[in-house]
C-alpha cells in the first residue's frame, strides 16, 4: 500500500529514503524530524536510525505494486538530493518512477545546487514533477536552479513561509504551493505575504495552491484565503525539452 497522507496537494507518500539534516531557516521546526523520532520510539524498523539519512532498497519498487494511478510525494520524510544519497540510488528511484508510468511523482528538495548538478545524469520522464522549497528571500536562488532542470512540471513549495517573497521570477514555473508553518514553535505567517504571492501567480498565469495558515492549531486556522479554497493544479506538460530554460 502507498503511504496514507493528509498533505493537501498530493495523494500518497513514498519514502525509499528517510532522514535528513537542516540546511536553512525553514528546517528549524521540521515535522519529519519529529515524526521520525516518534516512529523510532514505536519500533518502526524503517526509522531505526531516527532522522539520520537511511536508504531503503526494499521500497524502491513499491510503486509498481500500486495499480491505481495517483499523485505520489517522493520522500516526504527526507530529501532525495541530500548529499548522503548516492547518485546510483537516485538513479534507481528515477528508474522506478519511469517504470511506474501510470503514477505522477512529486519530488521536492531544498538542495537545489545538487539537483542542478545531477539533473543531466537522470532520466526525466513526463510523470516526474520537480520542485524546490523556498521559505524566505534568502532561499529564492533555488528557483533559478530549478528553472534549468528538464522536468515536465517545475513547482515551488513556499512552505513554511517565514518571510515575504516579493517580485518572484515565475518564468518556466508551472505551479506554486504556499503554506504556513505548523506544530510546536510555529512561526507566524503574515496574510499579506500570501495575498501578494497569489496575485503574482495570477499575473504570471501560474496555478496557485494554498495549503494552510498553519500555527500550533493548524486545523482550527484552516486553509481558506479571502473566503475561498485555492486548490489549483498544474496542467501536465507534454514536451519536456521545450520547457527547459538555458
Amino acid at each position: 500500500m502507498a503511504g496514507a497522507t493528509r498533505i493537501e496537494w498530493t495523494e500518497s507518500t513514498w519514502n525509499p529514503v528517510t532522514g535528513c539534516s537542516k540546511i536553512s531557516a525553514g528546517c528549524l521546526n521540521c515535522y519529519a524530524e519529529r515524526m521520525a523520532h516518534r516512529l523510532k520510539a514505536m519500533g518502526n524498523l524503517n526509522y531505526r536510525n531516527g532522522f539520520n539519512v537511511t536508504l531503503h532498497p526494499h521500497l524502491v519498487k513499491a510503486p509498481l505494486r500500486w495499480r491505481s494511478p495517483r499523485l505520489v510525494f517522493v520522500n516526504s520524510m527526507s530529501d532525495l538530493f541530500h548529499e548522503d544519497v548516492p547518485l546510483q540510488f537516485i538513479r534507481e528511484i528515477f528508474s522506478a518512477m519511469s517504470e511506474a508510468h501510470w503514477h505522477t511523482f512529486q519530488v521536492l528538495t531544498k538542495r537545489s545546487s545538487r539537483l542542478l548538478e545531477l539533473a543531466s545524469k537522470l532520466e526525466w520522464r513526463e510523470n516526474v514533477w520537480m520542485g524546490v522549497s523556498v521559505e524566505d528571500s534568502e532561499t529564492r536562488h533555488r528557483i533559478d536552479d530549478l528553472r534549468h532542470v528538464p522536468a515536465a512540471v517545475r513547482f515551488l513549495s513556499l512552505e513554511p513561509l517565514i518571510g515575504p517573497l516579493n517580485d518572484l521570477d515565475l518564468r518556466d514555473i508551472h505551479w506554486v504551493i504556499v503554506g504556513g508553518e505548523s506544530g510546536p514553535g510555529a512561526r507566524p505567517m503574515d496574510p499579506s505575504w500570501v495575498l501578494d504571492l497569489r496575485d503574482q501567480c495570477r499575473i504570471a498565469g501560474v496555478p496557485f495552491f494554498f495549503k494552510q495558515w498553519g500555527g500550533v492549531f493548524k486545523k482550527r486556522n484552516g486553509r481558506t484565503l479571502e473566503g475561498k479554497t485555492w486548490d489549483q493544479l498544474p496542467e501536465q506538460r507534454t514536451s519536456v525539452a521545450a520547457q527547459v530554460t538555458r
